[in-house]
């Protein structure tokens, strides 16, 4: 035991917590970079689906240019995906050396010595210092446009519009739940940087203070339940989804402030049983113990659930029906038969061509399923339209089960206070980024998979009208427009509405 101390002393010497958090940071933003383009390699729109154009600029893209390489015969499609990740993987290069540059100086001036660690504590503070900032820098420098990208993302996760949320800013939510660790570890660095802390001890908090942890802790959860309540009172909105979503949410916060409350339980077992009782983390027979452990588990089985049966689509999970083999089963992603709501499609390269061979041509290559019986036909507990190989989505469901149980120490601000737990703490807090960078990949592609079976939808046309005059005369608008050049390589960007009215996907 005493061995154990004394690794855990040197490991918080050589890495300290502050280190540890901005090292998470640089590796979000890594997960990030290789989100974009793993599910551009995929020829995934993620850069549609995600709205990136709408939600981060405030422009809608107009151009007739597709999103993804399924939209054949454009060819500047690799470019339009790869403008998302590339300066996304520059500005990790950029924090990434910053950050390595001040640890690497701080391990010299220290040079293993524990007891000069605090002498140099400087170091750490100014490399938080600078990435402040920049971050906040209104200058044209350092990838302002990718900054601006994600303070505005913030500003519309804070204060989201009453009327809709994107679905980019649903996924930074989200991702931003994972990170919920991260920022108790930094207000913990703050405290340890300021003149009376020290990088080796975690601060003592008292009193009201005692409470400012678990309330940063569930800044995110909040944001991500307020999004489920603007979901649900959308006029468009006809289901209970977004409300059941936001329980989801809503059962993190008592994970949070009972953690938070054990201090009562550490108190009532040193009257009991002595100091010696009081230091270990298992207090199974107090009652507000019992109370946080039952919170913690009904949240993270439930999370789990819906992981996998709405944020993934899978089958596995899902409740059996009596009508379930009566519902149409998804359908397979196909462009769209109207060029006026699909502008980006491969349709209007050819307007003079026949409607239903330029379908087939678009969609010869994708090899979905099309028959009802084919697309019943599919791995048991999955889904009939699978975009990544199949080993991945059993592996992804056993990897989220496990990290997701993981909850005492994601969500659990008391354990801080066990010094010998730095370690594990932070290897959990790394695999929990892990596992929301793989949430990510399936999460966008089963939104892609939504929206192009909701697009293949029969419309029912207006009384008097059919469906070819609607399509004859959506053609001739387009043809108004003008001649599509196909070398076209400039976008039309018009001003949309930053509250998200414009857009309907998602």
């Amino acid at each position: 035991m005493k061995s154990d101390f004394v690794d855990e002393l040197y490991f918080s010497a050589a890495f300290p917590l502050p280190f540890r958090a901005l090292c998470l940071v640089g590796l979000g933003i890594l997960g990030w970079a290789t989100n974009l383009h793993g599910l551009h390699l995929w020829q995934i729109d993620a850069v549609g689906t995600l709205e990136l154009s709408a939600a981060g600029d405030g422009y809608r893209i107009t151009s007739p240019l597709p999103t993804d390489r399924r939209n054949r015969g454009w060819r500047n499609t690799d470019h339009y995906g790869a403008a998302a990740y590339r300066p996304v993987y520059r500005v990790f290069i950029a924090f990434s050396a910053w950050i390595f540059a001040c640890w690497l100086l701080y391990r010299i001036a220290t040079r293993g010595d524990v007891s000069s660690v605090d002498n140099y504590k400087f170091v750490p503070a100014i490399a938080m210092l600078l990435v402040l900032t920049v971050l906040a820098c209104p200058f044209n420098v350092l990838y302002k446009h990718e900054r601006d990208r994600f303070l505005h993302a913030v500003h519309r996760c804070l204060f989201p519009s009453p009327h809709r949320i994107y679905f980019s800013d649903v996924v930074f939510a989200d991702v931003f739940t994972s990170f919920a660790k991260v920022l108790g570890d930094v207000w913990l660095s703050v405290l340890m940087l300021l003149p009376n802390g020290s990088l080796l001890s975690h601060p003592a908090q008292g009193g009201l203070s005692r409470w400012i942890l678990p309330t940063l802790m569930s800044i995110p959860y909040a944001v991500r339940f307020r999004q489920c309540l603007v979901e649900y009172n959308a006029p468009a909105n006809a289901s209970r989804r977004p409300l059941y979503n936001a329980l989801k949410y809503a059962s993190s916060f008592p994970v949070i402030y009972l953690s938070a409350a054990q201090r009562i339980v550490v108190s009532d077992v040193l009257a009991v049983k002595g100091e010696a009782a009081a230091s270990q983390p298992w207090h199974g027979e107090h009652q507000l113990f019992r109370l946080w452990l039952l919170a913690a588990a009904f949240n993270s089985l439930y999370s789990f659930w819906w992981d996998v049966t709405n944020d993934w689509g899978l089958e596995l999970l899902r409740p059996r029906h009596s009508g379930e083999h009566t519902a149409r089963a998804p359908s397979p992603p196909r462009p769209l038969l109207l060029p006026r709501l699909h502008s980006r499609s491969a349709l209007l390269k050819h307007p003079d061509g026949s409607l239903d061979e330029q379908v087939d041509e678009a969609t010869d290559y994708l090899s979905y399923p099309t028959s009802p019986s084919e697309r019943r036909n599919h791995p048991y507990g999955l889904r009939s339209v699978l975009l990544f190989p199949l080993p991945v989505y059993p592996f992804a469901i056993l990897v989220d089960l496990v990290l997701r149980l993981t909850w005492s120490a994601k969500l659990s601000s008391h354990l801080h206070s066990y010094a010998e737990g730095d370690l594990i703490i932070f290897w959990i807090e790394l695999a929990e980024v892990v596992r929301r960078w793989m949430w990510v990949f399936l999460r966008v592609e089963w939104e892609t998979v939504k929206e192009a079976d909701a697009l293949r939808e029969p419309r029912s046309p207006p009384p008097g009208r059919s469906l070819d005059e609607i399509m004859a005369r959506d053609h001739r608008d387009s043809l108004r427009d003008g001649p599509i050049a196909e070398d076209q390589d400039d976008f039309e960007m018009v001003r949309s509405d930053v509250s998200g009215r414009v857009s309907e996907a998602g």
